[in-house]
C-alpha cells in the first residue's frame, strides 16, 4: 500500500488503538430528511469533537460541516436511488475521484450489492473507484449494503460480500454485525467496520452491539442513528467510543453515558478523549 494510502487510512483507524468510531451521517443521500438529521449541521457539530471519522455526501459536507474542524472525512460517493424507487441497489458513481482531492477527503465510500439485480453494476462501480483511487492514493471502503432485504444479514452472506470486496481492492469494509461474524472477519483479508444499523431499542443495545463487533474481530464501528437519534447523543458517542479505544464492557460504558449526562460542561465544547 503507498504510503499516501496508508496515512490517510491511519487517519481514519487510530494507528495507537487500530480502532476507529465512524460517524454515519449519510442517511439523506437516499432516505432524505431522516428524524434528527433534518438540519446536518445542527446534528453533527456537537459529535464532531468526539468522532474519529465523519461519512457523508460531498453537499453536506460543504454545507454543514466547517471547513476548519479537523476531522478526517469518509466520503460517500455511490447513489442515484432512493426509498420510493424500485431498488435501492441501482446505484452508481456519483462524485468525482477530483472533487474528493478538492474535498481533501481521508476515503472514499461505494455501496455493493453481492446477489441483487445490480450485483454486476455495483461491484464494476466498486473496482473503477478502487482504480482511480489507488492511482490517486485514497483509500476505498466498500458497503456491504443489502437495499431493503434486511434478512440477507447472516454470517455465510456477509462473507460473501465482504470477501468480494477485498479482492476487488477495497482497502476496507463496512459491514453488518450477525451471529457468527468472527466468520466474516476471518474470511476477510482487509479491516471490517461494523454499522449501527437501525435505531435499536435501548442504549444498552447499542452498547452491546459495539462490544461485540469489537470482541469479534471489527475495528470499530461507523454509527449513526444509534448516537444522533438517543436523546443523548454526546454520553452516546463518548461511551461508544470507551468501548472501541478501550475496552469498556457494556455496564462500563452505561456508566460512562449516565455520567457524561450529568456533566457541567457544556457538551458542544467536550474534547475529544485522547486515544
Amino acid at each position: 500500500m503507498d504510503w499516501g494510502l496508508q496515512n490517510r487510512l491511519s487517519r481514519i483507524i487510530k494507528p495507537d488503538t487500530g480502532k476507529t468510531v465512524m460517524l454515519a451521517v449519510d442517511h439523506g443521500y437516499f432516505m432524505g430528511p431522516t428524524h434528527k438529521l433534518e438540519q446536518p449541521r445542527k446534528t453533527i457539530e456537537p459529535l464532531l469533537p468526539h468522532a474519529d471519522a465523519l461519512m457523508l455526501t460531498r453537499g453536506v459536507l460543504r454545507n454543514s460541516v466547517d471547513p476548519r474542524a479537523n476531522i478526517p472525512v469518509v466520503l460517500r460517493v455511490s447513489g442515484g436511488a432512493s426509498i420510493v424507487g424500485s431498488s435501492l441497489a441501482n446505484e452508481t458513481i456519483t462524485t468525482s475521484v477530483e472533487d474528493a482531492l478538492r474535498l481533501n477527503v481521508s476515503a472514499m465510500a461505494l455501496s455493493i450489492f453481492v446477489g441483487s439485480e445490480y450485483e454486476h453494476q455495483s461491484l464494476a462501480n466498486l473496482g473503477r473507484l478502487v482504480n482511480e483511487g489507488e492511482k490517486h492514493g485514497i483509500p476505498v471502503l466498500a458497503v456491504t449494503a443489502v437495499g431493503k432485504e434486511l434478512e440477507k444479514r447472516d454470517a455465510r452472506y456477509l462473507a460473501l460480500s465482504c470477501r468480494i470486496a477485498a479482492e476487488l481492492g477495497a482497502h476496507f469494509v463496512k459491514t453488518y454485525f450477525c451471529e457468527d461474524f468472527g466468520k466474516v472477519v476471518a474470511g476477510c483479508p482487509v479491516p471490517l467496520v461494523v454499522a449501527g444499523g437501525p435505531k435499536l431499542e435501548t442504549e444498552m443495545d447499542a452498547f452491546q452491539l459495539a462490544s461485540d463487533a469489537i470482541r469479534e474481530g471489527a475495528v470499530g464501528v461507523d454509527m449513526g442513528r444509534n448516537i444522533w437519534q438517543s436523546e443523548h447523543p454526546v454520553p452516546m458517542i463518548r461511551a461508544i467510543r470507551e468501548i472501541v479505544h478501550h475496552g469498556l464492557n457494556v455496564r462500563e460504558a452505561k456508566e460512562v453515558y449516565e455520567d457524561a449526562k450529568k456533566s457541567r460542561i457544556p457538551l458542544m465544547a467536550s474534547p475529544r478523549r485522547p486515544n
